[in-house]
């Protein structure tokens, strides 16, 4: 059996590829590998707590795998990327997993820097229709939450929402069902891949424009910041 680390960022699309790569059973996962913010304790971009992804993880009963991040750029991802595979090729691994549906640029970038330590990119839901995929992952007893939304595509209204049918038939035309484009981001509580349902609240809606280095000069970005929503465990 292949050896593996999962690049999870505890959201639906991680949830479901999960679950996929455990029924096939043609991969050993390792780790969850999870990249958090150093300062915040956060799992970066999404905004959810290092407590919550303890909990999630323990559920799912695979080690995690924290990749810590100060400054927020490609270059010092890429460098504590490295660092953590490089120890867990000497483990075994030949392949991480991702979540990702139909990003080329996305998947080109992560197949190029894998490539450059000797390890491959596997993608369970690469090309499948996300209409389809979060159909799948709802009738799989899948139960998940937005924890972040781009204001470009949605409104606060949308953050702290639990998915459903009746939530996704609602969305903007121009929004993709899995939030592929970086619409939506997500806490997934409970499924097949958890031992126990992890139970959470809601508490504050919390609004953080866009940070300046990431804004070209002379452009006006359609994405003025991001919802989040603080998530907490009622244990």
């Amino acid at each position: 059996m292949k050896k593996a680390i999962f690049a999870w960022s505890g959201g639906k699309d991680s949830s479901l590829a999960l679950h996929k790569i455990l029924q096939a059973g043609d991969f050993e996962v390792l780790g969850l590998m999870t990249t958090l913010n150093k300062e915040f304790k956060r799992i970066s971009m999404h905004g959810v707590r290092e407590d919550l992804l303890d909990i999630q993880a323990a559920s799912i009963g695979i080690p995690l795998v924290k990749m810590w991040v100060e400054k927020g750029t490609n270059e010092e991802y890429e460098k504590n990327m490295e660092a953590v595979l490089l120890e867990y090729k000497i483990k075994g691994i030949t392949h991480v997993i991702f979540g990702d549906i139909f990003l080329e640029d996305l998947k080109e970038y992560r197949d190029d820097n894998l490539a450059k330590i000797g390890l491959k990119g596997y993608y369970p839901l690469w090309k499948e229709d996300t209409k389809q995929l979060v159909t799948q992952f709802l009738d799989n007893g899948f139960k998940t939450i937005t924890c972040c939304i781009n204001d470009q595509y949605l409104t606060k209204a949308h953050v702290g929402e639990i998915i459903t049918q009746q939530w996704l038939n609602k969305l903007p035309s121009e929004v993709d069902p899995c939030g592929e484009n970086g619409e939506f981001h997500t806490f997934c509580y409970d499924g097949p891949i958890f031992s126990n349902p992890i139970k959470i609240s809601t508490g504050e809606k919390i609004y953080k424009p866009l940070d300046e280095k990431f804004i070209s000069k002379g452009d006006e970005p359609k994405t003025k910041g991001f919802w989040f929503s603080e998530l907490e465990s009622n244990l």
